[in-house]
């Protein structure tokens, strides 16, 4: 059977759906999520809006910059995986010079916004994570080494930081026990679905850890880091920055992770994999918002931790 190169592919019949998809928009409405409750925590009561509202939208044009340029870069692997097959620069719909102009666009725009409308601190992380996850992580971490999600995750942990810094234009210990929450949490988030795709993985060569280590390896370290995050979500109570709502959230939510990371090891469910994959998206989503109705609940408790975020404005 004979492949048509992706250079030979014409970009006949993208749509503003193609380049809405280039985005990777579930991806980034989750980061936005988490951005927005880094800016809400930044401080007791409710931020100012400006930085907030021009901060989310710097942050998701540059976040969308980062993964067309993350299309881009994989389309010939995407074209051989059954999960991205169907990806507009893969299947030739948009041509990897539009895909190009658009991701700078984008992220240009983006870091205008920010830059003119926020504060130049949070365009230049957002550079970095840009740079981190568009091109380190992109064109060379994934390929070099099974570690590749844990270094890598770093870069796509930054969005509460990114929030938070919107509006006070500080980095805080606040902010990064948020960053290292997300932090934690892909590993065991993304290798579940790398267990699942397993043999895709290993048919494009990638070094994922299913495919270098071996399935029940890789379980092993789902257990281990699930375990590692359950311990650090409960640091913000622990340190006064959350109250008693999210203390319950996250020992409940952990424990939901908890069991299907030990479903997962235990191989009896061939679906654990997958559902291990779509609860960890629930966990992070609901954790973060359950950080967000304590902070209502109890303005005073991160005033009280985090004076300097009192002061800013």
């Amino acid at each position: 059977m004979s492949q048509t190169t992706l250079s030979e592919a014409p970009p006949v019949g993208a749509t503003w759906r193609d380049y809405y998809q280039m985005c990777k928009p579930r991806v980034v409405m989750l980061m936005l999520l988490c951005a927005v409750v880094g800016a809400f925590l930044a401080t007791p009561g409710l931020p100012p809006l400006a930085p907030v509202l021009f901060g989310i939208l710097g942050i998701a044009l540059v976040a969308g910059s980062a993964a067309a340029v993350n299309h881009i870069a994989d389309a010939t692997i995407d074209a051989r995986m059954a999960r991205t097959r169907n990806r507009p620069v893969a299947t030739g719909r948009v041509s990897q010079g539009r895909g190009i102009l658009f991701a700078a666009v984008t992220g240009i725009l983006g870091m205008a916004i920010l830059v003119v409308f926020v504060n130049p601190l949070t365009a230049w992380l957002n550079l970095a994570s840009w740079v981190g996850y568009g091109l380190v992580y992109t064109l060379w971490l994934k390929r070099a080494t099974p570690q590749n999600i844990v270094i890598g995750g770093l870069f796509g942990a930054a969005p509460p930081l990114f929030g938070w810094t919107a509006v006070t234009g500080t980095i805080e210990p606040g902010a990064l026990l948020l960053v290292l929450i997300i932090f934690a949490w892909t590993p065991p988030h993304f290798w579940a679905l790398a267990i699942e795709r397993k043999d895709e993985y290993a048919t494009i060569d990638m070094p994922m850890l299913p495919v270098t280590h071996g399935e029940q390896y890789t379980k092993w370290h789902i257990l281990f880091y699930t375990l590692i995050l359950v311990a650090i979500t409960l640091m913000p109570f622990a340190i006064g920055m959350s109250g008693l709502l999210y203390l319950a959230a996250a020992i409940a939510l952990g424990a939901g992770f908890l069991y299907w990371a030990v479903v997962l090891l235990r191989g009896r469910n061939p679906r654990a994999p997958m559902e291990t994959f779509r609860y960890s998206i629930l966990y992070l989503m609901l954790l973060f918002v359950f950080l967000l109705i304590d902070h209502f609940l109890y303005p005073e408790l991160v005033g009280a931790s985090w004076p300097a975020a009192a002061g800013a404005g």
